[in-house]
Parts: structure tokens; C-alpha cells; sequence
């Protein structure tokens, strides 16, 4: 069966007004095995992705101790957190260029190098030495590898996302990126999964020796098969298209603040995320660690209700995606925003309880809620901006709101739990930035149903 992917560029609303574009009106016809074989390329690159950088947060604790044995239990915790958080500010600097490359040169050669780094970086945090074997240099290397790392997400989702994007179907886009969502959850997944393993299978000790290491080095095998898969793929059809008629940008980044309507879309690429970093790093990253260390569960009933959330999410987001392929992105968002400001306190209250049972209830809730949002969000950001810039504008601006509101999130949530001795601080994280998501989200208009823009 063939799928056709349409790359006319009619004059679509755009994100401020309506733009004029030039492109051609020519089709191309792929099979489903191609689009198949195109998703679960994107969707591994994913994956491997995700467990590397999450695998960190579920094993918060055990780093601490191995890092910086020598700190308090709550000085440790920080500078765990501090670590896991600054480079994400090397992210915006992986956008700038994966995504400047990625608009030059192709988004599948950039998505080959992302996942060489962050498989080799993981590795090699699995072959560190403690800070009891080499003392201070272990930390300090431990932050240069999380700092490759942070170079190589901040160019796999634009990326991934552009590249999935512009080879779905028209009338399917909000699908078939969601499917990489699920990847990035699933990734997520195994990783609790993998680190509740550990943590019920070994002793204290036993983890702080040697079992921390265990997921660390699984990304070695992850990523020769995600270089496998990125390796045999082509590029999209609407860039080699854009490439054959010689209309690529030549400095996609200058190009992407040339114009009000580019600069608005990439501020917009910046706030309509915020939910997208509380939701990520402090429901599923975060949450083992607020569970355990501030709610007293034990370490494996913090990762078991993370896990419970984590199938939710997997569960709902297709629907969601779906859901933004008939209704809209703009109604699906704004929804998911709006739902998440009324329910996020009263679900952390359910966490608060002190109840197994209650507190995966509440997990369940915001993971639901949350799917309206990640589900969707990365396609609506893709439509904000035309190919010819589409990496780069959408890799800047979503990776600076994910380095000042998701990855710093674990960090100042500890650091203010500490400061005040309120556990309800992630609540209300939650409920401000899905409410700065719900009033930037209402200045787009509606993409779902209109073509991709070329120029």
C-alpha cells in the first residue's frame, strides 16, 4: 500500500498571519514499509535518547553516594541534581548546531551523530570511577560526560520530530509523531523498571559498588542498534526536494529571527513547553526521588508508582495524538494545560498520604492529563516554523525552555523542599506551567489541517 506525502505549500495560517510560500506541488508516493521503516528509525534514536539521559534520575540516590559520599544526605542529593541540571543548558547549544547542520547538510546524517554521542557518553559514565577511587576528578568527568549528553538531546528531538513530521502523511502528522512519545516513555519505562530491578534485587551496597552501572553500560547495545536503523533510512523527501531545487536556507539561525512572525514562533517554542519540563522531569525523572526522600516510600515503591504512571502515559498519548489530528493541536494542548492547573494539586495530595495505592492513583491522573500535552506538543512545534528552518528555530527554542524549566526542575524542587519544608512545592511547579502553557498556546493558530510550509 502506498502512502502519498504531499509537499505543495499552499498559504497556510502560519503562527501570526498569513504567510506567502513558494514550493512545488509535486507528490511523493512511499510505500508503508518505507514510513514503517522511517518511524521505528526515529523511534529507537528516541528511545536510546531518553534512557540514556532519564536512566540519571532514576538513580539519583545511588549517584549521590557514589559521587559525593563525603556530603549530607541533602547537600549530596543537591549536587546530584545540580549535575543532572546544568547541562541542559549545554542543550540549546546542541540545537544551535545539530539543528543549523540538520537544515544544511540533512536531518538523518545529524540524527546518526546524535545517537553515537549520548550512547558513547552513557557508557562511559557506566565505566567512571567513584569519588572513593579517583576522588574529585569523578565528579568533574562525570559533568563533562552528562555535558555530551545534553549536546546530544538537544538535537535528537528537533530532529527526530522534523524528521518523522516531514515524511507523515497528511492528516496523520499528530499519529505518527506521537509514536515517538511513546518511545521516549517506554524508554523511561525500562529504565524504572530496570533501576526497581536493581534496587530489589541487590543490597545498598552491592548498588553503590557496582550495580549503578548495569543500565548505564545497556546503552552500548541500544545504540548499535539505533545507529543500525538511522544508518540504512534516507532523508525526508522534503528536504532532498528543497536540496535538488537549491532553496535550503544558508544560515537557517540568522533566517529563523529575520522575520516578526519567525521570532514570535520561536518565543512561542519556548513558553508553550513549560508543562513539557515540569511534566517530564518532575513527574517521571523527579518522582522516584520525591517519593523516597520526602514521602518516606521505600526506593522501590517510589519506582513502582513512577512505572504504574509511565503505562498510563504510554496508553493515552496515541489517543492524543489522534485526537490532535481531527480536533486540532491548539484544543488538545490548551485542554491538557487547563486540566492539569485544576487536577495537579489534588493528585499530589493522593501522593502525599502515605498510601501505595492512593499515590499511584494520583500518578495515574496526572499521567493521563499529561498525555494531552506531550502527545502533542512536539508536532504543533513543527508546524510552527517552514523546512527550510524547522531544525534549528524548533531545536532553539524548545531546548531552552527544557533547560530552564525541565532540567533544573529536580534541582530547585529539592533545593525549595529543603528551603521551606513544603512537600506540595512540584504541585505548584505543575500548576504554574500548565498555566503558562494554556495562555501561550492560545496565541497560535490552528496547523493540524494544513500543509507543512516549505519557505
Amino acid at each position: 500500500m502506498a502512502t502519498t506525502v504531499n509537499s505543495s505549500t499552499p498559504n497556510p495560517p502560519g503562527t501570526t498571519g498569513d504567510s506567502s510560500t513558494t514550493g512545488s506541488t509535486e507528490e511523493t508516493v512511499l510505500d508503508s514499509k518505507t514510513v514503517r521503516r522511517v518511524t521505528l528509525a526515529g523511534c529507537i534514536g528516541v528511545f536510546v535518547e531518553l534512557y540514556d539521559n532519564g536512566i540519571y534520575g532514576f538513580l539519583a540516590g545511588t549517584l549521590a553516594l557514589v559521587f559525593f559520599p563525603d556530603q549530607s544526605a541533602q547537600a549530596a542529593m543537591l549536587l546530584t541534581f545540580l549535575t543532572f541540571g546544568i547541562p541542559f543548558f549545554v542543550r540549546p547549544l546542541g540545537g544551535i548546531v545539530c539543528g543549523y547542520l540538520g537544515d544544511r547538510i540533512g536531518r538523518q546524517r545529524m540524527l546518526v551523530f546524535v545517537i553515537m554521542l549520548i550512547s558513547a557518553a552513557t557508557a562511559a559514565i557506566g565505566l567512571l570511577p567513584g569519588y572513593a577511587s579517583i576522588g574529585i576528578a569523578a565528579p568533574i568527568l562525570l559533568v563533562l560526560l552528562r555535558f555530551a549528553q545534553g549536546f546530544s538531546v538537544g538535537g535528537e528531538a528537533a530532529g527526530a520530530m522534523t524528521f518523522l513530521a516531514e515524511y507523515a502523511p497528511e492528516g496523520r502528522r499528530g499519529r505518527l509523531t506521537s509514536y515517538a512519545q511513546i518511545a521516549s516513555f517506554t524508554a523511561l519505562l525500562v529504565g524504572t523498571l530496570t533501576a526497581t530491578t536493581l534496587n530489589a534485587t541487590l543490597s545498598e551496597d552491592a548498588m553503590v559498588s557496582w550495580g549503578w552501572r548495569i543500565p548505564f553500560l545497556l546503552a552500548i547495545p541500544m545504540g548499535v542498534i539505533g545507529f543500525y536503523l538511522r544508518k540504512r533510512i534516507k532523508d525526508t523527501p522534503r528536504f532532498e526536494q528543497m536540496k535538488a531545487e537549491k532553496k535550503l536556507s544558508s544560515n537557517p539561525m540568522r533566517e529563523a529571527f529575520s522575520t516578526k512572525e519567525h521570532r514570535k514562533a520561536v518565543l512561542l517554542a519556548m513558553l508553550i513547553p513549560l508543562l513539557n519540563g515540569s511534566g517530564y522531569y518532575v513527574l517521571f525523572s523527579y518522582m522516584p526521588t520525591y517519593l523516597n526522600k520526602e514521602l518516606h516510600f521505600s526506593v522501590v515503591q517510589g519506582l513502582i508508582v513512577t512505572a504504574c504512571s509511565l503505562v498510563a502515559i504510554n496508553i493515552a498519548i496515541p489517543y492524543a495524538g489522534r485526537l490532535s489530528d481531527k480536533l486540532g493541536r491548539k484544543k488538545v494542548i490548551a485542554g491538557s494545560a487547563m486540566a492539569m492547573a485544576v487536577l495537579g494539586y489534588p493528585c499530589y495530595l493522593l501522593l502525599t498520604q502515605g498510601s501505595l495505592a492512593l499515590a499511584i492513583l494520583g500518578g495515574i491522573l496526572m499521567a493521563v492529563v499529561f498525555a494531552g500535552h506531550t502527545g502533542v506538543i512536539h508536532i504543533l512545534l513543527v508546524e510552527l516554523f517552514p523546512t527550510r528552518i524547522r531544525y534549528s528555530a524548533y531545536g532553539f527554542g524548545y531546548n531552552i525552555s527544557a533547560a530552564v524549566f525541565g532540567g533544573s526542575a529536580p534541582f530547585l524542587m529539592t533545593w525549595l523542599i529543603g528551603l521551606t519544608g513544603n512537600t506540595h512545592i512540584p504541585a505548584f511547579y505543575v500548576v504554574a506551567t500548565a498555566l503558562g502553557t494554556f495562555f501561550a498556546v492560545l496565541r497560535i493558530r490552528e496547523t493540524a489541517h494544513t500543509p507543512l510550509r516549505d519557505e
